[in-house]
């Protein structure tokens, strides 16, 4: 089969993008990348036999428990070198012929008769121009999430790497500006937590350009939780997804709770006015107080 039409959310991480392509893969057409396919990246006929057994319903319930859509970038090294951590933001002109013919094949190879249209997943850098590049028809959903509360749960979260400094961390060295209003605030780590957020989302107004508009779409997680039928129909809307009760009924099994409220119990006041001075205007352009 051929992919077409690929759906890739994107966001930076702990933006709610996972419960977001968890929800969006039980639309009977879309396949995903389970965990065999890090286990297992050069065998995707593994991951094809996953999609075909949870359409039948005495192993979906065992299937769908077991296995769960996500990243795994272990799939994504193996078949395009250089993707799974790049020190800045992959573009148009990173992409090779390997690049265009690996990930390609690979994903066309877990797609099958029912599930014909693939949904996958990354955060961190938004890697729109690489993407782009490989799939010209893919179509970009970009989770965002107030920059305040991601902040708030990438300092809870042991992958982050922002204790080691901009020196050790993956979003390459910061820029002037960057530099100077980390410098402002001390070398604060919340200041530098709340640049990263803006550094993803820059890279993302910066290469979302390339993109025609009906194939970039930008979600608000509070949006979601607050109404999450409405949103995820607009998604299938956008994707070009057909509706069907059966999809709506497990969409209805989510149960969202944003807890944004949680940023401001778990930072100081101080820390707080650090962050919104680092966030202010960059706040303001998604709608955040």
């Amino acid at each position: 089969m051929e992919v077409v039409k690929p759906i890739i959310a994107i966001g930076l991480g702990r933006s709610g993008s996972s419960v977001f392509q968890r929800m969006l893969a039980e639309h009977p057409n879309v396949a995903w990348l389970s965990l065999l396919c890090d286990r297992y990246p050069s065998k995707m006929n593994l991951n094809r036999m996953l999609m075909q057994g949870i359409d039948y319903p005495l192993l979906r319930f065992f299937l769908r428990k077991r296995f769960v859509p996500g990243e795994y970038y272990r799939f994504w090294e193996h078949h395009a070198r250089g993707f799974r951590r790049p020190c800045r933001d992959l573009l148009a002109g990173d992409v090779t012929n390997a690049h265009k013919e690996r990930p390609t094949k690979a994903l066309a190879d877990t797609l099958t008769r029912k599930r014909y249209r693939f949904l996958g997943k990354i955060t961190g850098w938004p890697r729109i121009g690489f993407l782009h590049e490989i799939f010209n028809d893919v179509k970009i959903i970009h989770i965002v999430r107030d920059g305040r509360a991601v902040a708030a749960s990438l300092m809870q979260v042991g992958f982050w790497r922002g204790w080691h400094g901009p020196h050790q961390w993956r979003w390459g060295p910061l820029s002037a500006e960057h530099q100077m209003e980390w410098q402002k605030h001390d070398k604060s780590f919340v200041a530098l937590v709340g640049i990263q957020w803006k550094i993803i989302t820059e890279a993302i107004e910066k290469t979302k350009k390339h993109l025609r508009d009906k194939d970039f779409l930008e979600l608000r997680y509070e949006d979601l939780c607050a109404e999450p039928m409405q949103m995820i129909k607009m998604v299938a809307e956008f994707s070009e997804l057909d509706w069907s009760m059966r999809f709506e009924k497990a969409i209805q099994a989510y149960s969202l709770v944003s807890a944004n409220y949680k940023w401001q119990k778990f930072f100081t006041l101080q820390q707080q006015e650090i962050l919104e001075q680092v966030l202010g205007q960059s706040l303001g352009k998604y709608g955040y107080r």
